[in-house]
């Protein structure tokens, strides 16, 4: 497989987080003791893209959040400070067997305002599928890691199974006459959703 540098020059990175407001104590409690605990600290949305999806939740006046996939909470907490005092949200955390999830998900009534997806990669088009018909009319539909730090553009050859995934995903979504996207290069891709109609 093709080896890819970063999508983003760290400089400009720490550029744009130095100028982005920063995170709460809480938040930076969290940042921190996940870069200690995991690994896989890289999963975390962290401080750039958490304060985007704080935005996003305010900006669209969300008041019922769904999130799919929560890892050590740090995108929960920061959406949550994007809600009104009477806001919620319902965060899925999900095992390796998503089908379990897919459960969990169809038993939720909605609407919601907001819906993030940040969970394995393979099920993204199952997550999506199901979450669908509980978005708002005029709500969001988020979904996380959609450039897959590059795995999924047409140079790549011998991609990994997450990023095939997240590429028929992309395919699909631009596809999809019943929406409305586009897919950002903030940090590993956030893709945008809306109902087209």
């Amino acid at each position: 497989m093709l080896r890819m540098g970063p999508l983003i020059d760290p400089e400009v990175l720490a550029y744009a987080e130095a100028h982005s407001t920063a995170p709460s104590e809480h938040l930076a409690a969290v940042d921190a003791s996940t870069r200690e605990d995991f690994s896989a600290w890289g999963m975390m949305v962290g401080r750039q893209e958490g304060r985007f999806l704080e935005l996003l939740v305010f900006a669209t006046q969300a008041t019922s959040v769904l999130e799919i996939g929560t890892f050590t909470g740090y995108s929960a907490i920061a959406m949550a400070a994007g809600l009104p005092k009477d806001g919620s949200i319902i965060s899925l955390e999900l095992d390796p067997h998503h089908a379990a999830a897919l459960d969990s998900l169809a038993q939720l009534q909605g609407p919601f305002d907001l819906i993030f997806i940040d969970a394995d990669k393979v099920g993204y088009d199952a997550y999506y599928e199901a979450s669908l018909p509980k978005l708002a009319p005029h709500g969001l539909l988020v979904a996380d890691n959609t450039l897959q730090a590059g795995g999924v553009l047409d140079s790549v050859a011998d991609r990994h199974e997450s990023a095939a995934a997240i590429r028929a995903f992309n395919d699909k979504l631009v596809h999809d006459p019943r929406v409305v996207c586009v897919l950002t290069t903030i940090r590993d891709g956030v893709t945008l959703v809306r109902h087209s109609g």
